[in-house]
């Protein structure tokens, strides 16, 4: 457990089993295990969808080959990235939604953003970055229905302050082969600017 305090909205979050009938009824039958990544003081929000299974199994966010291809579209290593004083991972929704008959992911409940987010981003008051991690999370902070490659496209206008990206999801190699002015153009500025606030 990391030295930073936790405050009571951590605990209730937790404790949350809102979705447990919803997560019981799914393919994987799971019970809801809430991973809580924040902490006030980060500087960094990383705004994803949903924890994977494997994340529901170590209890921390993006250990997958996704948090890899992510880490390394940020520049930053696995300390720095789990560093609670620096940077804070808030999902769309806390726990693994689980999968359908077909295997494949289900979407995060909206009920669980409904109820936590804005408590949650109340606390973090002290944000220089927010990436916004695929399209659920893009849809609700940023208030627009426009497809994930549209609203990448867009980064320049989000930019410094922002930055919106595609789900780092191994599925999506054929989309960065397609778009390639995403890791020649994105890559490079986001990766600067989070240097930049790190070694600050």
């Amino acid at each position: 457990m990391d030295m930073i305090a936790e405050t009571p909205l951590h605990a209730q979050i937790r404790a949350c089993d809102l979705c447990a009938e919803r997560f019981a009824a799914s393919h994987t039958g799971h019970a809801p295990r809430p991973v809580v990544w924040f902490r006030p003081g980060a500087r960094i929000l990383i705004a994803g969808q949903a924890p994977g299974a494997r994340v529901h199994d170590s209890g921390r966010p993006f250990t997958d080959p996704s948090g890899d291809r992510l880490r390394d579209w940020l520049g930053m290593d696995e300390a720095e990235f789990y560093d609670l004083s620096r940077v804070a991972v808030v999902p769309m929704a806390f726990c693994f939604p689980g999968y359908n008959a077909r295997g494949a992911d289900l979407p995060p409940p909206t009920i669980c953003a409904q109820t936590w987010h804005r408590r949650v981003m109340a606390q973090l008051t002290g944000l220089r970055l927010t990436v916004l991690v695929g399209g659920h999370a893009q849809r609700w902070h940023l208030g627009r229905k426009t497809a994930v490659t549209e609203t990448v496209a867009d980064w320049r206008a989000h930019a410094p302050g922002l930055f919106p990206l595609p789900h780092p999801s191994w599925r999506n190699t054929a989309w960065l082969k397609k778009h390639p002015w995403f890791e020649r153009d994105l890559l490079p500025v986001l990766r600067a600017r989070v240097r930049e606030i790190l070694d600050d």
